[in-house]
């Protein structure tokens, strides 16, 4: 092994497999902490790849780095150069001419200085102009030559880059010849493309033919529409970015340089590209400024690297619905921004499959959401810290380890499976092992050894939480304790007591039921009302559906009712302050509630004087309790409550 040489450099492989993974549970927490300080479901999720997860390598990071790219492109230079240019050759030309003309006596000599004289300002018509004209001076003809070959050469090879080497010889007829028969079937095959026609033979055919004018190899048709519709985009943008007088000047210089033909195969060319990728920004111009001439290749090349960061960007802000981060281009990334960019984006793009993979999150039309599982993890979040808070003592009654939470025992058992909470039947589980596997000490158990005991789900109270979804909640600070309680009780009812039946419902002006994921998700309400009456009597309908089960209603609001619904039309009715009509429905509603035996208990936030008395009533007519918690001690007063009723009931 001593002879043994080995050499050391940066890894190439794409991402560095030394980096440590992101922990999915971890990014999912930290979603979780956002949704329960009264922040956006959407807009958490949303966060966690625009920041990154330890926020590092995030989209903000990317798309930061694009626009100041686009920033030093648009302070790259002039884009007039190709014009410029062409000025100083022409100049340059005839200055050479008329010191040649200048040394000769005939005639010809001076008619040709009177040619010179009365040419036009403009460059383009003085170039088109000279097109026909006998020059006197060989180093004045081949500054004159210069200006076409050099535009022609820097159209052409903008447009193809295979062409930069075959174009300095298109001065020979054969040369001009195959750019024309090349430009000529190109075209063809684009218009069979864009009457849908198959062109698979075609493009086989056309590549053996001319693909020694595409380096970068297209193996579809829809990918060589891509690479010239990008640079063909670019020409027009450079165009666009011009003054008219520019626009002008560079137009008739570039038919002068082409000629006839191929400057009608490459208008032809643009149309075919334009009917095919209408989604590139054709009609757009950039004000790019800065001290160095660029010529047409540079300009172009300057605007097309523009374009492509603009796409870039749209597909980092991922704001359209259904954006995932598939969408983004990852070679463009690396184009742009450089492989380290490419990998972080990779990287976010695994992170974003690991959290489907695993089942934390799931998509809908408007993008991703927590899943069942990340909501019983973060509602298990919530639980914790709710009895955090709470204190030991009678009032706690928070020792929730019973293993018959799930109802009474039936006596009989079944294979365990993913997800069962029941507990353990230790002595069918024991023989399942013994009779696989044989009397050996230790017993060895499988997973296929397990069973737990079977239990008779029974509904022993029907609970309805009823929650303020006002705007009022969100400018006080009580969105993010009021979210924390409902999902901590949910959690704690889903995982301990299953036989009580809960429902969650959020009222506004209008109330609506909420499944847990909606409850994570839902935004405040805009429009003003509180319309607690319509809040009780979806209440009373979940308590009818379960007759045999205690009724229970706790309501936490801010805000005395400020709407109802008409009696006539079912629309909600608003009015600040609040109109004897509603609070007489909503009275109503309590008092059915009240005949139906509910308990009513009401968590008053805030302290407005009017809140208080309505509150203060309404706990006296229906026999319930209210309670006045800070903002913070809300979720330990609803789950205490919860829990001691529960205690009372046994």
């Amino acid at each position: 092994m001593a002879g043994n040489r080995f050499r050391y450099g940066q890894w190439t492989g794409g991402p560095d497999p030394l980096a440590p993974p992101y922990d999915v549970r971890e990014a999912v927490d930290a979603v979780g902490a956002e949704v329960l300080a009264g922040g956006s479901l959407r807009e958490a999720l949303r966060d966690l790849l625009r920041r990154g997860p330890q926020g590092r390598g995030g989209l903000d990071d990317l798309a930061a780095r694009a626009r100041r790219l686009r920033r030093e492109a648009l302070r790259r230079g002039d884009l007039d150069g190709a014009v410029t240019r062409a000025q100083a050759l022409l100049d340059q030309a005839l200055a050479a001419e008329r010191d040649e003309l200048r040394g000769r006596d005939d005639d010809a000599a001076r008619f040709a200085e009177t040619v010179l004289d009365n040419l036009p300002r403009s460059t383009a018509r003085a170039v088109e102009e000279l097109s026909g004209y006998q020059w006197a001076s060989d180093d004045a003809r081949r500054s004159y030559q210069q200006i076409l070959d050099q535009l022609r050469d820097d159209v052409l090879g903008q447009r193809f880059a295979g062409l930069r080497d075959a174009v300095r010889a298109s001065a020979d007829p054969a040369a001009q010849q195959r750019l024309a028969e090349m430009m000529a079937d190109l075209n063809d095959l684009l218009a069979r493309h864009g009457r849908a026609e198959d062109t698979t033979d075609a493009f086989a055919e056309f590549m053996r033919r001319h693909g020694d004018f595409f380096p970068e190899k297209p193996a579809t048709v829809d990918e060589l529409i891509d690479v010239l519709a990008r640079r063909a985009a670019a020409g027009e943008r450079l165009m666009n970015s011009l003054s008219e007088r520019q626009r002008a000047e560079l137009a008739g210089l570039m038919q002068q340089s082409l000629g006839d033909r191929l400057a009608g195969e490459l208008s032809a060319l643009d149309a075919n590209l334009r009917t095919l990728r209408p989604d590139l920004r054709w009609g757009r111009g950039e004000r790019v400024r800065g001290d160095r001439p660029l010529d047409y290749a540079d300009a172009a090349g300057a605007l097309g690297e523009i374009g492509e960061l603009d796409d870039l960007l749209d597909q980092l802000d991922q704001d359209h619905p259904g954006a995932t981060l598939d969408d983004v281009d990852v070679d463009a990334v690396a184009r742009t921004l450089g492989r380290d960019a490419a990998d972080d984006v990779r990287r976010l793009r695994d992170l974003e499959r690991e959290l489907r993979r695993q089942g934390w999150v799931s998509r809908d039309a408007e993008g991703l959401t927590l899943s069942p599982k990340a909501l019983r993890r973060l509602g298990g979040t919530a639980l914790r810290r709710v009895f955090a808070e709470l204190t030991a003592g009678p009032r706690g009654q928070h020792d929730l380890r019973s293993a018959g939470a799930a109802g009474e025992v039936s006596g009989a058992s079944r294979p365990w499976q993913y997800g069962d909470e029941q507990p353990l039947d230790v002595v069918r589980t024991l023989t399942r092992a013994v009779s696989r596997a044989g009397p050996t000490v230790p017993v060895q158990l499988a997973v296929d050894d397990f069973e737990v005991v079977e239990t008779e789900k029974r509904a022993s109270a029907a609970v309805v939480l009823c929650v303020d979804l006002s705007y009022s909640m969100i400018s006080q600070g009580r969105w993010g304790p009021m979210k924390q309680t409902a999902l901590a009780l949910a959690h704690l009812m889903e995982t301990r007591f299953p036989q009580d039946a809960l429902q969650i419902v959020g009222f506004g002006r209008e109330a609506m039921t909420l499944t847990q994921q909606e409850l994570a998700a839902v935004e405040p309400d805009m429009e003003q009302g509180t319309n607690l009456q319509h809040a009780l009597r979806l209440a009373g309908r979940h308590l009818r559906r379960h007759p045999d089960a205690e009724p229970v209603v706790l309501v936490v609001t801010d805000g005395e009712p400020t709407a109802h619904l008409d009696p006539d039309d079912g629309e909600a009715l608003f009015h600040w302050p609040p109109l004897p009509e509603t609070i007489e429905a909503t009275v109503r509603e309590v008092d059915r509630l009240s005949r139906y035996g509910a308990t009513l208990n009401l968590f008053m936030l805030g302290d407005d004087p009017g809140l208080r008395r309505f509150v203060d009533a309404v706990a006296r007519r229906s026999r319930g309790r209210m309670f006045t918690p800070d903002t913070d001690d809300l979720g330990e007063y609803v789950v205490s409550d919860y829990l001691r009723s529960r205690q009372s009931r046994r």
